[in-house]
C-alpha cells in the first residue's frame, strides 16, 4: 500500500509483487519508494529507478538494501531478461512515449516474467479534480495541461497496447478507494508541490488566492469525513 502524496493521505492500491515472480523485481518509477519497500519485505531483490534525483536519494536512504539507478523510460540502462518482474506504480501516465515504454519494460523482463502497472482514471479523481473545481467556482481562468495519456488510458486501449509490444494473458482491472486525508493539509501539500497542473493557484495574488481557497474549502468539506473517491486501473501482462 501506498500513501497518496507525501505520507499524509491513508494508504492506497499499489501494483504489488506479482505471485510466483518473488526474486528480481524492477520498480520503475519508484517515487517514495512504497513498491520497493513492499518487494524488499516479500524477500525478492529489488532494483528501483527513477529519473528524479531526490526520489532516488530517499529511497536509498530508507531502503540501503536496494539497488538504485537514474534512469528515464522509455530507456532502461539494463541487459535484456534482467528481471523476473517490473512494476510501476502510477508512472505510464507520465511518460512520453507509451509503446516504445512498454516494449521496453519487456525487453528487460525474463521470458514468462510478469509486469504491472497502473494509471489514474482521470474523470473520477475526486481528490485533486477538486482543485480546478475551486478554480472554476472562483472564477479563476484554467487550462489545464494537455494529457497525451488520455489517449491510451482506456482499459481496452491499453490492453490493446500490451498485447502489440508482445505481452500476454494481459488483463485490466479497475480499483476504487477513498483517499483519506486532512483536507487543509491536502491543500497545502498540493498547491505547495505546484506541478504543471496546479502551480497557477501559487502564483495568483493574495486576494484571489484566498478566494479560491474558500472555494476549496467548501467543496473539499463533504469529503473530510469519508475521504475522497478516486479510481485507477491495474494492468498486468506476461512475457
Amino acid at each position: 500500500m501506498a500513501p497518496y502524496s507525501g505520507g499524509r493521505a491513508e494508504r492506497r492500491p499499489e501494483v504489488g509483487v506479482p505471485e510466483g515472480c518473488r526474486e528480481r523485481i524492477l520498480d520503475v518509477g519508484c517515487g517514495t519508494g512504497v513498491v520497493t519497500a513492499a518487494a524488499l519485505a516479500a524477500g525478492a531483490e529489488v532494483t528501483a529507478v527513477d529519473a528524479d534525483p531526490a526520489m532516488l536519494e530517499l529511497v536509498a536512504r530508507r531502503h540501503p538494501a536496494a539497488t538504485v539507478r537514474r534512469a528515464t523510460l522509455p530507456v532502461l540502462p539494463f541487459e535484456d531478461a534482467s528481471f523476473d518482474a517490473v512494476a510501476g506504480n502510477f508512472v505510464v501516465n507520465h511518460v512520453a512515449d507509451v509503446p516504445a515504454t512498454l516494449a521496453e519494460l519487456r525487453r528487460v523482463l525474463r521470458p514468462g516474467g510478469a509486469a504491472a502497472l497502473t494509471w489514474w482514471k482521470s474523470d473520477e479523481m475526486t481528490a485533486t479534480n477538486v482543485f480546478a473545481e475551486a478554480l472554476a467556482a472562483a472564477g479563476v481562468p484554467y487550462e489545464p495541461p494537455v494529457r497525451p495519456f488520455a489517449a491510451v488510458d482506456r482499459p481496452e486501449r491499453f490492453a490493446g497496447l500490451l498485447e502489440e509490444a508482445g505481452f500476454t494473458a494481459v488483463d485490466v482491472r479497475t480499483l476504487r478507494w477513498r483517499h483519506r486525508v486532512d483536507v487543509a493539509a491536502w491543500w497545502s501539500g498540493v498547491v505547495e508541490a505546484g506541478g504543471p497542473r496546479f502551480e497557477t493557484i501559487a502564483r495568483q495574488p493574495p486576494e484571489t488566492y484566498a478566494r479560491v481557497r474558500a472555494c476549496y474549502d467548501r467543496l473539499a468539506a463533504p469529503y473530510s469525513g469519508t475521504g475522497f473517491p478516486v479510481c485507477a486501473y491495474l494492468a498486468r501482462g506476461l512475457r
